[in-house]
């Protein structure tokens, strides 16, 4: 993942202060999203997606602290940023997508309103921001937008909330959308649609995303890139081809044994990884992920293992990468 990066994150390490000491939430993240291009991000709950995309944004909550690292994006580290700065950044140069539109969608006020109003920043007029509203709502496929501009959220599916939702966050064409699991909420049929339509708009807009799903299917359906975290760590990251085709570290391999869509045999149960995700805030010496590992040896539970590329920008966080590799 070289080139033209819009955001590039490196050696980002974040901590929580909690009752039981420092937690800590992220250690040395490195992620690049070139121009243009989707990158996915996976991982089992508590991996850190969500501390991540909060340190991008600049919303991280009160008892967090960055420790190291830069987020440099279009060029400057979002880290120096101030408080207005980033406010001027949110919205319009970076937008998002969440994983539920009830929660996004103001249900007291008409869509019309809220497509409206969210260009505030914007020095054109009322009727102009009307006229942007209706085509991005035509853009997702709502029918009728004129008309339906007054209707409220709850007189929407949950389908066309979370369309309108894309809608309202690519109206300021930025130039990163952050898409924190918009289709968790969503039936199968309900979910391909969505993503065939966010691929058909970044396209024809340009933007990078930065897409965020336990979904390994939509994953490899949508994204170019794939970053795979654990334990608040970056363990693998590649093409998506490298990632689902040679995955090089143990987790990767135990996620995509776990993905529903790759069982060919009636089962009763369905595969897990055994073991326990580990404490943040009493953390293991040598790697991360050593503990739940049936291919650990020594050297695994005594040192932290560093990243190696074991392909053309494909990087895996594991001492035995090489050996099981391909």
């Amino acid at each position: 993942m070289g080139g033209d990066n819009v955001l590039e994150i490196s050696g980002l390490s974040v901590e929580f202060a909690t009752e039981r000491g420092k937690l800590r939430a992220l250690r040395n993240v490195d992620l690049s999203i070139p121009r243009g291009a989707i990158v996915g991000v996976v991982g089992e709950s508590g991996c850190g997606k969500s501390t991540m995309i909060n340190s991008i944004i600049g919303l991280l909550a009160h008892n967090a602290s960055v420790t190291t690292g830069s987020i440099v994006f279009e060029g400057s580290d979002l880290l120096q940023k101030s408080e207005r700065e980033l406010r001027d950044i949110r919205g319009k140069r970076i937008s998002m997508v969440f994983q539920d539109p009830m929660t996004t969608l103001n249900p007291v006020l008409s869509i019309g309103t809220q497509m409206i109003d969210i260009q505030y920043r914007d020095p054109i007029n009322a009727e102009q921001k009307k006229a942007r509203s209706i085509e991005m709502l035509q853009r997702v496929d709502i029918p009728d937008p004129e008309s339906r501009l007054g209707n409220y959220p709850h007189q929407f599916s949950g389908g066309m909330r979370q369309r309108i939702a894309i809608a309202m966050a690519l109206q300021a064409e930025p130039a990163l959308l952050i898409a924190d699991e918009p289709t968790t909420a969503l039936d199968a049929t309900l979910e391909v649609q969505i993503i065939h339509r966010l691929k058909d708009l970044q396209r024809s807009m340009g933007c990078s995303i930065l897409f965020i799903s336990h979904h390994l299917g939509v994953i490899a359906e949508l994204c170019d890139y794939v970053i795979v975290m654990y334990g608040g760590e970056v363990v693998e990251r590649g093409s998506v081809r490298d990632i689902f085709h040679r995955p090089s570290h143990p987790y990767t391999e135990k996620l995509l044994e776990c993905d529903p869509a790759r069982i060919t045999a009636t089962t009763r149960s369905l595969p897990t990884i055994p073991g326990e995700i580990p404490d943040l805030a009493n953390l293991p010496r040598g790697c991360i992920f050593a503990e739940r590992c049936d291919k650990s040896v020594a050297v695994c539970l005594e040192q932290a293992p560093v990243d190696r590329e074991t392909g053309d920008h494909h990087w895996a966080r594991c001492h035995l990468c090489g050996d099981h590799a391909g």
